[in-house]
């Protein structure tokens, strides 16, 4: 729900194409700023925004100052926008606006709230890339407990293994390239659900238009794609970005070596290894192994629990729209012109009821809460059971003995009578 106060932003604006309520997700980069992204050779910013066509949240990712000369692109856009995977961000639709002051590019996303990048979860700490860089790794340093060493438990980097590779292999197989399998474009939700975020931007901004198949260079960028996730495991072997730079690889691979199992360090190899034949992320999946049955059955297990919570709340909405429906009656001023309407034939029950259910006192007069008594009896109500309660009257002069499946049917044909007069037809 989070939203921006104009006047203190003006630079964003209030309304892009389809979408408003803009929110900048990280930090503005300043008008004058010339330092572009590293990644994508232009300056970006990122929004969080509603589209007025389905009033659902998106997120915008802005590329500042670009032209689209060649709409050739938008095939590769629409390929992007059928692929449905649970560790890619779907592209949702790609165009181009002024609004912003100046030829503009936006991506939008499906939007995860509370999402963080790799990035800042695993290589935000300075001193972690200090203990990696001072540190002489080598074999007569023993088996050091990982722990100790300040690295990652080797189930986290397979179950990042397994949810990357995924991600790769779909992408891979719709004749696409990922081109951002890199620690700040990997989004994580949770504890370890992995998002390969910004799918779908290099294409359009390194489009060649003169090329006549753009599909032609897919292999060597997938090829890439490889090399990318490789470097991204390796980090995370090594807790530390400095592990994958060209002088550090054999410490790297060494400190692997020491702290992980022969098939991660398998796994690492062959993905960095330059082989003359084209490779398939397919091929790391003998390396995966058993592994695999772990994060499918810790899949299923989270997916229990979830389940399980989601049955306790189920009834929430039930219940809810009782208490909505019992609200439009009780105390309603007047109704066709009669200000008795409520204080009289079905409705003065239903007012006792509801007297019932959120009125009661104890014996020295105080307030009686019960929440359970309240679930209860609105539970009761709904089925229409035919037990018997006493409802008795402000004054305490009379005392109605009715059952809950006559309430029922007070309650159903009194709204009844409110919806039929909403729609006109009394």
């Amino acid at each position: 729900m989070a939203q921006i106060d104009q006047a203190d932003i003006p630079s964003v604006p209030a309304e892009v194409d389809s979408y408003h309520s803009l929110f900048p997700l990280e930090p503005l980069p300043p008008p004058n700023r010339i330092h572009k992204s590293s990644n994508f050779g232009y300056i970006t910013s990122c929004y969080k925004a509603v589209n007025g066509k389905d009033d659902l949240t998106y997120c915008l990712r802005r590329v500042h100052g670009f032209r689209l000369v060649n709409t050739k692109c938008m095939s590769l856009v629409d390929t992007w926008k059928k692929i449905q995977h649970s560790n890619i961000v779907t592209l949702r639709e790609m165009f181009t606006t002024k609004v912003f002051g100046e030829h503009s590019l936006v991506f939008a996303y499906d939007f995860h709230a509370g999402a963080e990048t790799m990035m800042s979860r695993h290589f935000n700490d300075p001193s972690a890339d200090a203990y990696f860089t001072k540190r002489k790794w080598g074999q007569h340093d023993g088996p050091l407990p990982r722990q100790h060493a300040g690295l990652l438990p080797e189930s986290l980097i397979w179950a990042y293994i397994v949810q990357l590779s995924s991600a790769l292999r779909t992408i891979h197989t719709a004749g696409l390239a990922c081109r951002v399998m890199d620690p700040t474009k990997i989004l994580i939700t949770g504890k370890t659900r992995l998002h390969v975020n910004c799918v779908g931007i290099f294409d359009v901004l390194t489009y060649d238009g003169s090329q006549s198949n753009p599909v032609a260079v897919m292999p060597q960028y997938q090829q890439a794609d490889l090399i990318s996730l490789g470097k991204v495991v390796l980090a995370l072997s090594c807790n530390s970005l400095a592990g994958i730079q060209r002088e550090n690889l054999q410490k790297a691979m060494e400190l692997v070596n020491i702290n992980y199992s022969s098939d991660l360090k398998n796994l690492i190899l062959y993905l960095l290894t330059d082989q003359n034949r084209l490779r398939s992320v397919n091929d790391i999946m003998p390396m995966i192994g058993a592994r695999f049955y772990t994060q499918l059955d810790a899949a299923q297990m989270r997916n229990d629990v979830i389940e399980e919570d989601l049955a306790k709340e189920v009834q929430n909405g039930r219940l809810f729209r009782l208490l909505a429906k019992l609200g439009t009656i009780n105390e309603r001023p007047e109704f066709q012109k009669d200000p008795a309407w409520s204080e009289t034939g079905d409705r003065y029950l239903l007012k006792l009821f509801r007297d019932h259910l959120f009125h009661q006192v104890t014996e020295a007069g105080t307030p009686w809460i019960d929440l359970s008594h309240i679930v209860s009896c609105l539970n009761k109500l709904d089925a229409g059971v035919p037990e018997k309660i006493s409802l008795i009257s402000r004054d305490e002069k009379s005392v109605l003995v009715v059952t809950y499946s006559d309430l029922k049917r007070c309650f159903e044909n009194t709204f009844q009578e409110l919806v039929a007069a909403a729609n006109g037809q009394l």
